[in-house]
């Protein structure tokens, strides 16, 4: 995950599209993306999702139609969404999100890719997810 620093573009408007499931976001350096609430959820960077370290990540399915219901800024340098599924705890950086929206392709394709491995869904009526055994998401650890 991209960390921040001076030179990391910063928000001048961030808008949350409801009916095209969207959180549309310009940045300082005059580039704007729109970034899918689909992607953002699948690749939060909560624990929840991240896990606690490399090979810990929980692959996120059935998140086609996910929601934003709320949105909090956190400090001068992050965003706090909470998605319809009760998700809240993944807090996204200006420098993440710019990642996001510059290399959303690249992050599109391996999620796809992910998921055609596991056999899973993006479709919440096809793919429950995935069992979990302990560690992170399970609440075992608190990140809950």
């Amino acid at each position: 995950m991209a960390g921040l620093n001076s030179s990391t573009p910063t928000p001048t408007n961030i808008v949350v599209h409801g009916t095209s499931k969207a959180l549309e976001i310009g940045f300082s350096s005059g580039e704007v993306f729109h970034l899918p609430f689909e992607l953002l959820r699948v690749y939060s960077p909560s624990a929840e999702v991240q896990g606690h370290g490399p090979g810990q990540e929980v692959l996120q399915v059935g998140k086609r139609g996910i929601d934003i219901v709320g949105v909090e800024q956190v400090g001068n340098y992050a965003i706090q969404p909470e998605f319809s599924d009760g998700h809240r705890s993944g807090i996204f950086t200006w420098a993440y999100l710019y990642e996001l929206g510059k290399d959303q392709s690249k992050y599109w394709n391996e999620y796809e890719i992910r998921m055609a491995v596991a056999g899973a869904s993006r479709d919440a009526s096809a793919a429950p997810a995935p069992a979990k055994s302990g560690g992170c998401g399970s609440g075992s650890c608190g990140c809950r």
